[in-house]
């Protein structure tokens, strides 16, 4: 895919490239250091195995996504190291979702995944919130990633493409459980984090009522 252009995607997946300029990037991760201020980034480990993920990961807003091997994925409302309730989601994420979503209650939970230069993600369903009509929103910051989307069964047809810093990916209708990973970091391709790496932001309601 070139750059400017919009790779082919599931009917309910949109791509908004770009959506952040430098300077609201800049902002948005201001407001993410304040995030994992109150609840530090923790490594999360696979169900049944214990096998730690390769990312680094936080949240924020009422409930926060976690799994470990005893208990596996599930959504709670405490941080599992500290025990402190998670800090809120930036004002900045909630009118991001007001734009984008087209759902009529806001998000309950924002994932923070710190991708380092060798981290990636496997092709997986974000299915474990009990609401199923509102999308999954999704921001990039720093350095580019090949990010890979198929369709709901895992031996869909999948294409890859670039995640650059600043886009915007929403996840919703047909799409919503489309399978999707990283399958690797560009280091270098972004100045935005002091240190490199990439964060991904990931917007979710868990349940149907308000």
């Amino acid at each position: 895919m070139t750059r400017g252009s919009k790779p082919a995607l599931t009917p309910g997946i949109r791509y908004f490239p770009g959506h952040f300029d430098r300077d609201a990037q800049l902002a948005l991760v201001e407001q993410v250091r304040h995030v994992v201020e109150d609840a530090p980034l923790f490594m999360p480990a696979m169900p049944r195995t214990g096998k730690e993920m390769s990312v680094r990961m936080t949240n924020c807003g009422e409930l926060g996504w976690v799994t470990d091997k005893d208990r596996g994925y599930r959504y709670q409302s405490t941080h599992p190291v500290t025990g402190s309730p998670w800090p809120p989601i930036p004002g900045t994420l909630l009118e991001l979702w007001r734009d984008v979503a087209e759902h009529p209650l806001p998000p309950q939970a924002c994932l923070v995944n710190f991708y380092s230069d060798a981290a990636k993600m496997g092709l997986h369903q974000d299915s474990d919130e009990s609401d199923l009509s509102a999308p999954v929103v999704s921001v990039s910051l720093g350095d580019e990633c090949l990010f890979r989307i198929g369709g709901t069964k895992r031996t869909d047809p999948t294409r890859s493409f670039r995640l650059r810093s600043g886009d915007v990916l929403v996840l919703g209708g047909e799409g919503r459980l489309a399978f999707h990973g990283v399958d690797r970091i560009y280091p270098g391709t972004s100045t935005l984090l002091k240190h490199g790496g990439r964060i991904n932001l990931t917007l979710r309601r868990v349940t149907g009522s308000p």
